[in-house]
């Protein structure tokens, strides 16, 4: 997992061994050290600024700095002792316009006089209007030092996103309205461009993947599944469309991308449920349907979390028990798959979809922790459903008449239980698909994300 790069400063107007009238120095050298040690254990790289800064002068010459670099995704101002606002605020401000995340640190006690020195900053960045995060607790409190560890990995999603682009192959499947993107909005809010490409190209490369790729595909998909897989063209025609996929992909360096399926590929070609598969496994954030929420929302779970993500209907919501049932039309990485329900293969197609037929992922997830959220729009604003919850797998005597509920049991599942009010969840949500993130530390940095951006985050 990446590491957000973030600049460390201490800042405090009484420094430099400067002791208070009992013959305590105003700044615990140990305190920052110890502040200091818990950020790299939570997995952030620190980039350290040399000394205590109090001056403008001192403030100018250390934001610059930051300021330069453009890998940093964000800065902590820790907060020594008390310091003069006016001395910080203008370099503050100066750096703010990179976007880059600013969280102001405060460590409770009341030797130093610290939080003098937090909260007469939080109400000068206020006052000035500069988005940023107020922290006012331990270093030794895990919970703490989470607010701060989810707002720089959020900050350094936030980072990545600019000037990046999502390519979609073909237009709006099955009539999306909820899934259909405004480029000058996505520009305005992310930074993001929008690329397009019918799918002649794409059903071009497929056609040319030659048999020794075949042969080097299927043995680097094999391992994922629990049998062999399946021998003849349909089968050929699903692993030819993943590579094209690959291809073209990496050629136009788009970040991610959806397609649009069917009517198209999905009726003439192959169905495109086993390429998306084997494209989520590979940890590429991606959509069908021409969905633009949900390729965001999963390019969102895929980059903060170790697991590959899911995205498939909401097919069935049980408010009694908070029991959600995600089974998506044979599109699932195989890497998820549980003990109970290991990946196999069944061949997709039904009479409104994708008639031409291919492979598609059966299996049910595994276990976990994990977040329910979808990016969608109301009134053409965008928000975010947000909901932790518990994915299992159900007993073994029951596995197969769950999986028969939904009259299609070959098409994989999730069975989740969320912990939300679910006539909320219900109320709030934007669309039937959801996606499901494996990872409980993945709600705060979306909320976190959310809060950088504008997006208006419905955390339930």
């Amino acid at each position: 997992m990446k590491k957000p790069k973030i600049g460390f400063i201490v800042y405090g107007v009484h420094k430099d061994g400067l002791k208070d009238p009992m013959g305590q120095p105003f700044i615990d050298d140990k305190l920052v050290a110890a502040a200091r040690l818990s950020l790299r254990q939570a997995n952030l790289e620190l980039v350290e600024h040399s000394s205590v800064i109090a001056s403008k002068a001192e403030a100018r010459e250390c934001l610059a700095q930051f300021k330069k670099m453009d890998d940093l995704d964000a800065i902590i101002l820790f907060s020594g002792t008390w310091v003069w606002a006016a001395h910080l605020i203008g370099p503050i401000r100066d750096f703010a316009r990179t976007g880059k995340g600013i969280i102001l640190w405060t460590n409770p006690g009341s030797q130093g006089w610290r939080p003098v020195g937090g909260l007469v900053m939080h109400g000068a960045l206020k006052e000035v209007g500069i988005p940023h995060k107020f922290v006012y607790g331990g270093h030794d409190d895990p919970k703490e030092v989470s607010h701060i560890t989810a707002y720089c990995r959020a900050s350094m999603e936030k980072n990545r996103l600019n000037m990046s682009t999502i390519g979609v192959f073909g237009g709006r499947g099955m009539g999306q309205t909820c899934g259909v993107a405004d480029p000058s909005q996505w520009m305005r809010v992310f930074g993001i461009d929008i690329d397009s490409r019918d799918t002649t190209e794409l059903l071009g490369v497929a056609q040319a993947v030659t048999p020794a790729e075949l042969k080097r595909a299927r043995q680097h998909i094999q391992p994922f599944f629990s049998r062999p897989i399946p021998t003849g063209d349909v089968a050929d025609r699903s692993i030819r469309l993943y590579l094209a996929l690959k291809k073209i992909v990496s050629r136009e360096q788009w970040e991610f991308y959806s397609i649009q399926s069917f009517p198209g590929l999905g009726d003439h070609y192959s169905a495109t449920c086993f390429a998306q598969s084997l494209m989520l496994n590979d940890g590429m954030g991606t959509s069908t349907l021409g969905d633009f929420n949900t390729a965001m929302t999963v390019k969102l779970l895929t980059d903060l979390s170790l697991e590959p993500v899911y995205y498939g209907d909401l097919q069935h919501i049980d408010k009694g028990n908070g029991e959600i049932k995600i089974i998506g039309d044979g599109a699932c990485p195989p890497a998820l798959a549980g003990k109970r329900g290991p990946a196999k293969f069944a061949e997709h197609g039904i009479p409104t979809e994708g008639e031409a037929g291919g492979l598609s992922v059966d299996l049910v997830c595994k276990p976990g922790e994990g977040v329910l959220a979808r990016l969608g729009r109301t009134a053409g604003e965008f928000e975010m459903v947000i909901t932790r919850c518990t994915i299992a797998e159900p007993p073994k005597n029951q596995i197969e008449r769950r999986r028969l509920e939904c009259g299609i049991p070959f098409w994989p599942h999730a069975f989740v239980t969320a912990h939300c009010d679910m006539d909320r969840l219900v109320e709030a949500w934007n669309n039937e698909y959801a996606c499901l993130g494996y990872g409980a530390h993945l709600y705060d940095e979306l909320v976190s994300f959310c809060a950088q951006t504008g997006v208006k985050a419905i955390a339930l």
